[in-house]
């Protein structure tokens, strides 16, 4: 009989128990639930709901199912259809009728919403170490790559010189500002649904401080209503997971990209590459692809919690059901990609030469003489105009800036001298730009400080 069936004349459909089960996923939150229902019992006992005794006889029994589940000794029922009841059903076979007492004051709904904060809590945590080591390779291979020249890129046409190392330090800004969101996620989760009772509370003096202490929450909930049927937690956790996806997105396009022979700027590790079946020369960036590919399963499953929340009612409703199975996929995509990328990045060879010879090709020290010219007074608008048509010069000729004469540039401007040589050189391009985030290696360094202070500033 179902632990709800008192009211109920037929069994429930085969179909409709099938349905209607969600213990083929969540009896992931075993350990999350069992860690709730010790420390509700301990406060029934406490307040003098249920006897001291009796509490101590029902955490005795949690913690023994909690090991045989470890074990793979338990085994759970789509009968009794979800964790909670798996376990309570567990309990009670092994200590008798004192487990029937353990919900006493408890409802599933705010029993699965305790349960869902401390599992994405610990997830977070989790999710949180894998971005820090992914974050301090890539300070690490800034710290390699300050004086390695590369092209900067606009709308994937060479733009200016910058350094590998600036070009990686962008992605620490990214990575960094996904940890800060990790970070707000748990500040906001952290407080205990427990005692919202199904919607209204309940009639018991619990003592919801004192489980919401023993859980290591902040807080309580204010609202029972909002209790139950909050689900902005999972929302905000797979919003941020999203965002951190995406980075990770551009980052694997870009290594993708590099990595071909038209580019040649990195060569990945055998051991993160894959071949073909029938091309033998092949060596596939498939890690990066699929990282890129796995973010769509991270951004669907945002979008379906959205969707299942956007028109429910108060308080909760069958349809959060759906909640769990789009937060566990997002959890084990995004560490599973943490988990790859991190050694990717760290075994990949950076071809400096080929990153240095990119330089000298697209007219990336264009804005340069332009601003060579403008140190010299000529107006920014007019120096652009010259410095175009030594750039459409140069096109004709197929030669670089670097190969004209300061006769030719004289052509376009008396203020031309000598120096220009210098000003335009690739080194000098990027050593010149010191201004703070710019890309020198004297700035450079600087933020690697800064981004390594941050780092260790983030802590919850």
């Amino acid at each position: 009989m179902k632990l709800w069936g008192g009211r109920f004349e037929k069994d429930t459909d085969k179909l409709v128990e099938d349905f209607h089960s969600s213990i083929s996923f969540d009896q992931r939150l075993y350990r999350q639930d069992i860690q709730g229902s010790i420390a509700h019992a301990r406060m029934l006992g406490e307040v003098g709901v249920i006897s001291r005794a009796e509490a101590e006889q029902i955490i005795s029994g949690l913690e023994g199912v909690l090991e045989d589940i470890q074990v793979g000794k338990a085994e759970f029922e789509v009968g009794a259809e979800d964790i909670h009841m798996n376990i309570e059903k567990i309990l009670t076979e092994r200590v008798g009728s004192v487990g029937k007492k353990l919900h006493t004051g408890r409802s599933r709904n705010d029993q699965v919403a305790l349960d869902l904060r401390l599992f994405l809590r610990d997830e977070i945590d989790v999710t949180k170490d894998l971005l820090v080591k992914l974050v301090e390779t890539l300070l690490a291979l800034a710290k390699e790559h300050l004086t390695t020249w590369m092209p900067g890129y606009t709308h994937l046409q060479k733009a200016q010189p910058i350094t590998f190392a600036h070009h990686v330090m962008a992605y620490v800004q990214m990575l960094t500002r996904d940890l800060e969101r990790l970070k707000d996620t748990r500040k906001r989760l952290n407080f205990s649904p427990l005692g919202s009772g199904a919607l209204a509370g309940t009639t018991f003096p619990l003592n919801r401080e004192q489980v919401a202490t023993e859980l290591g929450f902040d807080g309580v909930t204010l609202n029972s209503l909002d209790g139950v049927s909050d689900r902005d937690f999972a929302i905000e956790f797979l919003s941020a997971a999203s965002i951190l996806m995406m980075h990770l997105s551009r980052l694997c396009e870009e290594l993708v990209i590099w990595s071909t022979g038209e580019f040649q700027f990195v060569t990945m590790d055998d051991a993160y590459s894959t071949g073909s079946s029938i091309m033998p020369q092949k060596k596939n960036p498939d890690v990066a692809e699929l990282v890129r590919g796995k973010t769509g399963r991270v951004y669907g499953d945002l979008m379906a919690l959205l969707t299942v929340m956007k028109g429910l009612p108060l308080a909760y409703n069958k349809d959060m059901q759906e909640d769990k199975e789009r937060v566990f996929d997002a959890v084990d995509t995004i560490q599973k990609s943490l988990l790859v990328v991190e050694p990717m990045l760290r075994t990949m060879k950076v071809n400096t030469n080929v990153l240095s010879e990119g330089t000298k090709k697209g007219f990336t020290n264009a804005t340069d003489l332009a601003d060579y010219l403008a140190k010299k007074s000529v107006p920014f608008r007019e120096a652009h105009e010259i410095v175009g048509g030594l750039v459409l010069h140069c096109v004709k000729r197929n030669c670089s800036l670097e190969d004209l004469t300061l006769d030719e540039y004289k052509r376009y401007s008396p203020v031309f001298e000598n120096d220009l040589f210098e000003a335009i050189s690739i080194e000098y391009c990027v050593n010149q730009r010191k201004v703070q985030g710019g890309p020198s290696p004297e700035a450079v360094g600087k933020a690697i400080e800064e981004s390594e202070l941050q780092l260790s500033l983030i802590k919850w």
